[in-house]
């Protein structure tokens, strides 16, 4: 069955592009972030983008740090690498952003679509067709996500990429003329669903024209990425920031602050 998904209509109107166990201090830091045929990035209003630290890439899933910075709005650019176009199912703090409903990345999920060597900006909640709230940076316990009561997430933006399947060859003139008003009804069918359902914070309003587009996205993932935002005081405490670790004291290679692998006490309750 043909789906029918979001295309992101771009401010200028000359293109298109398209609108889909915690790491700690022992995991790898790869200093270098790999090439992947489509790149995830957060931008941050005033910071810019975001530097990322590298946590894992095994092939098809890449995981990295970025530091938050409290009330900054910020949006998720992503782009397409490849030659074909993609289906991007986007999560934040494990909420599907067009949606708004709780996310499990698959194929079957709302998703914007991305063509061949573009790039899409993701700056909201999409709340209709043609309006977004914005994405902001906040504590968890304002956060769009925890007032659905859904902290399983937290701190996590999402994106899984899936590949096109093979477009059935475009039938003659003369058959698209003799279908037409049946051709039509899939397209009406696809816009009355978006219209009848609305879409880190849930910040102000903003303009952002949408377009329903065919798509058929492949049933696996080519490619996922997650990024864990955390405050800059956490990413110290977790080592993963080189600037916080000058002049902290050498840490005891036989007395590992760790617990012996048991629930450490909460951030600023040590006992």
């Amino acid at each position: 069955m043909v789906k029918y998904y979001l295309l992101l209509i771009a401010s200028l109107l000359l293109a298109l592009s398209a609108c889909a166990n915690s790491p700690d201090t022992k995991q790898k830091i790869f200093g270098v972030r790999p090439y992947l045929p489509v790149a995830v990035q957060v931008i941050g209003d005033n910071s810019g983008s975001l530097p990322e630290y590298p946590v894992n890439d095994d092939g098809n899933s890449y995981r990295a740090y970025v530091q938050a910075n409290r009330d900054e709005r910020y949006r998720v650019k992503v782009s397409n690498n490849s030659d074909q176009r993609v289906g991007l199912v986007i999560a934040v703090d494990g909420r599907n952003i067009i949606s708004g409903q709780k996310s499990y990345l698959q194929n079957t999920e709302r998703m914007y679509i991305l063509n061949p060597h573009t790039s899409g900006e993701y700056e909201g909640w999409r709340s209709s067709q043609n309006q977004v709230n914005r994405f902001y940076f906040t504590e968890s316990a304002d956060s769009y996500a925890a007032a659905w009561g859904d902290t399983s997430a937290m701190g996590v933006i999402a994106v899984a990429v899936y590949a096109e399947q093979p477009r059935p060859p475009v039938a003659p003139m003369t058959d698209m003329l003799n279908k037409g008003s049946a051709a039509a009804a899939p397209e009406a069918k696809g816009r009355a669903r978006m219209e009848s359902e609305a879409g880190t914070g849930y910040g102000e309003n903003r303009y952002s024209p949408t377009a329903i587009v065919n798509f058929e996205p492949q049933p696996t993932t080519m490619e996922k990425v997650f990024l864990k935002y955390e405050w800059r005081e956490t990413l110290c405490k977790k080592r993963i920031l080189e600037a916080c670790q000058e002049g902290q004291s050498p840490h005891n290679r036989f007395w590992p602050d760790d617990n012996s692998g048991y629930a450490p006490p909460p951030p600023r309750r040590r006992y």
